[in-house]
């Protein structure tokens, strides 16, 4: 085995772990996948090399990373449940085994980091004054990993928008725009005409991240890189390329009800989650990537009309 190109996803069932397999393995990586529960069907020659184990175990993460060159820090507590309490020592965990390994982690980053301050265009040297819980944790994750890279422990943070894609989980577009439903009627948006949104295709933020990966002569020891995406400039171009996709030119727009999530919040932590991040979709907002653009040249793009079909799939419109 190529040691040289083995990388470990940690958090591989989720959706950017998920894409992060499919890169690696389209590039010619030996992929290893760490999972609670590892799916049960015996695995072909040359497929993905999954590791039953927890995140929450250190000693899993140091045998499953043992001799790999990446560590793909993808793995996040399901439905937003105890982030306080298990965000930190899972990073701490990934840490010690890509340390262990000689490994580079990569930490797939949002925008939660920043606050208005920092609006409309955000630099990775933008101050980072998050608004929300979910935020400070975020910034306390990669302070710790700025620290390890100082004790030796290379890592590589990608920060980019709105996640949508096959497989992207719990997003904005799927749990917002088409409410989380597979028949869908009308499109929810959370915006107001006017205000730009930046998008991130899955599939082209995983090849961005992998081709950074491959350009590891060239990343600081501690590397952060901003992924423009599709830049929604006034709130409508996502609305209309569902529409179209969709074949209902006149699929009705309804605004999304934050006035309800405050009554609805005490009963549900992802509304509670929803109701934190509304300051992101009052201002415009978009992701210079520059720096990216230095380290490779040009980003993967897919046209968003195809982004949106691949998005849509086994999505109906009554």
């Amino acid at each position: 085995m190529d040691t040289a190109k083995t990388a470990l996803v940690v958090g591989a069932n989720g959706g950017i772990g998920g894409a992060m397999v499919a890169a690696l393995r389209r590039h010619g990586w030996q992929v290893r996948a760490l999972a609670r529960k590892p799916p049960a069907a015996a695995p072909e020659p040359g497929a993905v090399v999954w590791i039953a184990g927890d995140a929450m175990n250190a000693a899993d993460l140091r045998r499953a990373a043992a001799g790999c060159a990446v560590l793909v820090h993808a793995v996040n507590p399901p439905g937003y449940r105890d982030w306080d309490k298990l965000v930190l020592p899972m990073l701490e965990n990934s840490i010690a085994a890509a340390g262990a390994a000689g490994a580079r982690l990569l930490l797939p980053g949002t925008i939660y980091n920043y606050g208005p301050e920092a609006f409309p265009v955000l630099a990775e040297s933008s101050p980072q004054h998050p608004r929300t819980r979910k935020g400070r944790i975020r910034v306390r994750m990669e302070q710790r990993l700025r620290q390890a890279a100082g004790e030796g422990v290379r890592a590589l943070v990608v920060r980019a928008g709105d996640f949508f894609g096959p497989g992207a989980g719990n997003n904005w577009f799927g749990g917002g725009l088409l409410g989380g439903k597979q028949v869908v009627k009308a499109i929810t948006y959370p915006g107001r005409r006017g205000v730009g949104h930046a998008w991130a295709y899955l599939p082209d933020v995983a090849e961005a991240m992998v081709r950074l990966l491959e350009a590891e002569q060239r990343l600081e020891d501690f590397e952060s890189v901003h992924f423009a995406g599709h830049w929604d400039a006034d709130g409508t171009q996502m609305v209309e390329a569902i529409r179209r996709v969709s074949g209902r030119p006149r699929l009705p727009v309804r605004a999304f009800p934050w006035p309800l999530l405050p009554l609805l919040a005490p009963f549900s932590i992802l509304l509670r989650e929803m109701m934190e991040m509304r300051y992101l979709w009052r201002e415009p907002l978009r992701l210079d990537n520059s720096r990216l653009l230095s380290l490779l040249g040009s980003e993967p793009r897919t046209p968003l009309e195809q982004a949106v079909r691949a998005s849509l799939a086994g999505v109906s419109f009554a």
